[in-house]
């Protein structure tokens, strides 16, 4: 009888230790700022924003934050605590709780500094820093209008940039680690006009062992040149990884050439279900089988009832429920002037071919902030076309109004 009691004691402490593991991790996830959650950055040109993030274990040492300052301007910050478990997770999420509140206030007054982030990010850590204890950390500002990059490096592996002609350049740490005996920082600017491709990450993933024996950071820069998407340097990564050591964070960043050069062909159709279905079989033909038609039909799909036709996905559940749908669209349709434009590009890389395909209707957008919601939970009605899309590309992106959606498919 006593086992017996020992054991159902054994079982609570287990189930409670694992549910609290569980709300440590939806915690962390909600400090990780993200804005660029499947959104395309769409100032003077378009970039993919995509992350990696797999901690070893639930509380992890690094974190990460993403943010979109204003129309031009893009901040990203990596921290990396040191060493692994409680205290390196609790310094690097109280750092990235605190440059994220001072984020806000500085978007909200419209005052964005670098220079004051760092310095009082700083500020605030020193008095939590053990003696012994330092953190590395990348502060990153793109300015996308001009094409500069701002950064201060304390300590983190280089940056990996790729420039027009396929030449790998790294930038180096310009700080020592931030501990609580730091004083002074240096900030450092180049151009990236002539850059199409960016990666920055921390070191888990470098001084990793490979199956080959030895550290992936031998392989980091080839791998770089030959991924087009987070997905293909991810699989890469993995592929070579022999057991994971330690947390795993980049950032992957792909500026796309999408001009008249790129351009293969590009169509407008009206909003009606005959336009659906003529926009299917186009698509279908210029592609022939190196495209994904499933996630061009779904997003052919929310451009034309949710976009032009104003239908949201609340709307649309209650009309189904009382079979008035596709009554509901005609009707609409009959009065809707609204046109969905379609862009087919092929991008070339040194290893293979891209197939960018961009939807463009005239509706009024929708709130992209909750596309994390709806990837966090795919089993909800509410977004799974977009689920769908998603799920048979390489990658789905939206700008910024929501009205423009591009996706990834490899020839």
């Amino acid at each position: 009888m006593q086992e017996k009691s020992t054991d159902k004691s054994l079982q609570e402490k287990d189930a409670y230790a694992a549910y609290q593991e569980e709300l440590a991790f939806q915690k962390e996830l909600n400090i990780l700022r993200n804005d660029f959650y499947y959104k395309m950055i769409d100032s003077k040109d378009i970039s993919l924003v995509d992350f990696f993030y797999q901690p070893l274990d639930t509380l992890s040492g690094d974190a990460y934050s993403a943010r979109r300052i204003n129309e031009d301007k893009t901040f990203y910050f990596l921290v990396d605590g040191m060493g692994k478990g409680l205290s390196a997770s609790l310094s690097a999420m109280a750092v990235t709780v605190f440059v994220n509140h001072l984020i806000d206030k500085m978007i909200e007054y419209e005052n964005f500094s670098l220079d004051i982030l760092i310095q009082e990010s700083m500020d605030f850590m020193k008095p939590i820093l053990l003696d012994e204890e330092a953190l590395s950390v990348d502060y990153i500002l793109f300015d996308n209008y001009s094409f500069e990059l701002e950064y201060a490096k304390f300590a983190m592996p280089p940056f990996l940039l790729e420039d027009n002609a396929g030449n790998v350049i790294k930038i180096k740490s310009n700080n020592p680690p931030m501990s609580k005996w730091s004083e002074t920082y240096k900030i450092d600017n180049c151009s990236v006009k002539n850059i199409h491709k960016f990666l920055f990450y921390s070191d888990g993933i470098v001084e990793n062992n490979t199956v080959e024996g030895i550290v992936y950071n031998s392989f980091i820069e080839n791998d770089f040149i030959d991924s087009f998407t987070r997905e293909e340097m991810k699989k890469h990564v993995l592929e070579k990884i022999a057991i994971q050591e330690d947390d795993f964070t980049f950032i992957f960043i792909n500026r796309l050439e999408l001009n008249e050069t790129t351009l293969i062909s590009a169509k407008v159709f009206e909003t009606t279900l005959d336009a659906v279905e003529e926009a299917n079989n186009w698509y279908d033909g210029i592609c022939r089988n190196h495209c994904s038609g499933l996630a061009f039909n779904e997003l052919f799909m929310n451009a034309y009832e949710h976009g032009n036709l104003g239908i949201d996905s609340e709307i649309k559940h209650q009309l189904l429920e009382q079979d008035k749908y596709f009554e509901t669209l005609v009707s609409l349709e009959k009065e809707c002037t609204k046109k969905i434009t379609v862009k087919i590009y092929n991008i070339k890389t040194a290893s293979a071919q891209y197939r960018v395909t961009q939807i463009t209707d005239e509706g009024e957008g929708f709130d992209t902030n909750q596309l994390a919601t709806i990837f966090r939970n795919s089993k909800k009605f509410n977004g799974r076309g977009v689920f769908v899309s998603r799920k048979n590309s390489m990658g789905i992106y939206y700008n910024s109004k929501g009205n423009s959606v591009l996706f990834l498919t490899k020839v």
